[in-house]
């Protein structure tokens, strides 16, 4: 518990970092809404000039686009890149950081075992991610509620929102597996944007409707919004594929980490 207690008061300030970041793009966007609705045509007009990768990489169907959910899919991208760098982020630093802060020696002597260790430093990078999520939604809630210009559905609003949590597990799970390959890991940033933004980009080049095998390369496809928003539900094979990926990077750190040779950095 107190390894567990640790990890998430050093973690509180980042996530609160984060939070106000995605919560600050949400209010930007937000605010340009009702304009938007106002100039209905020449948003759709301008819209579809974009190119259609731009338009998939950022979720945006002209048809339902001047809808608040419509509109919010176009706001959601700019939020899953930031949830899964943070993710990444807490993914690689959460296991490799004893061995860049020269504590690992001092770690690994307690009567703790590294099952107990993996565990207590999951759990908190976990815990951290629901409160990101859940003071987010609290948030894009009322400023969706406070913009809105006809009734939308809530649950497909929480559903959208819930896929930041589905894509921020599988970046973190992602990010630790990463890190217990490294012995010493003097920065986490460069693997945390690099392996984030190439996901994206890769993401930003597939057709949804042309290429639908495609998608299984990068998470950020896992979560078509314009499905949620038209059938109220996730496609069935892409949370499967997100849950083995989960899993399967979690073992992995799991079995790895108890049998890897750690020493601080010297």
């Amino acid at each position: 518990m107190n390894m567990y207690l640790h990890e998430i008061k050093s973690m509180r300030k980042s996530t609160i970092i984060w939070i106000c970041a995605m919560l600050a793009i949400a209010i930007i966007y937000f605010a340009l809404y009702p304009g938007i609705v106002e100039d209905a045509a020449d948003f759709k007009k301008l819209i579809g000039s974009y190119p259609a990768a731009v338009r998939a990489a950022m979720g945006i169907s002209i048809d339902n686009i001047t809808s608040i959910l419509g509109f919010y899919s176009m706001i959601f991208s700019f939020i899953t890149l930031c949830g899964a760098i943070q993710a990444m982020n807490i993914g690689v630093s959460i296991i490799s950081k004893e061995a860049r802060e020269r504590t690992a020696d001092f770690l690994l002597v307690k009567p703790v075992s590294r099952i107990s260790i993996v565990t207590a430093k999951l759990m908190a990078a976990i815990t951290m991610l629901l409160a990101t999520n859940v003071i987010y939604y609290a948030g894009a809630y009322i400023l969706a509620s406070i913009v809105k210009t006809s009734h939308y559905s809530i649950k497909v609003f929480f559903m959208i929102n819930l896929a930041l949590f589905f894509i921020q597990l599988i970046f973190l799970a992602i990010g630790m597996v990463i890190s217990v390959f490294f012995t010493k890991l003097k920065s986490v940033f460069p693997i945390s944007l690099g392996t984030v933004f190439g996901f994206f980009i890769i993401g930003a080049l597939i057709d949804n409707d042309k290429n639908d095998g495609i998608r299984f390369i990068s998470p950020f496809r896992y979560f078509d919004l314009s499905y949620i928003i038209k059938n109220s539900s996730y496609e069935a094979a892409y949370l499967i594929v997100s849950a083995i990926i989960v899993i399967a990077a979690v073992a992995a750190t799991y079995l790895i980490y108890t049998k890897k040779d750690i020493h601080a950095v010297s």
